[in-house]
């Protein structure tokens, strides 16, 4: 029983560090954009693109410029 007297005071000092932690993060704004990332992943971005792959830009593999 003995126990006790340090794992309830030590169990109350964690819910106090993660309510904490908790209202920090609410603070901080860690919440406020929870579809952005999710749909941000979803865009094309064709300026992502390496310029070698792309058939317009004159290279190699362009039928325009060989005679």
């Amino acid at each position: 029983m003995n126990i006790l007297v340090f794992l309830i005071p030590a169990a109350l000092l964690l819910g106090l560090l993660g309510l904490g932690a908790f209202l920090w993060s609410l603070k901080s704004g860690q919440y406020d954009d929870l579809e952005g990332a999710a749909e941000r992943i979803l865009f094309d971005d064709e300026d992502d693109r390496p310029d070698e792959g792309r058939p317009d830009d004159g290279g190699p593999d362009d039928d325009r410029t060989a005679s």
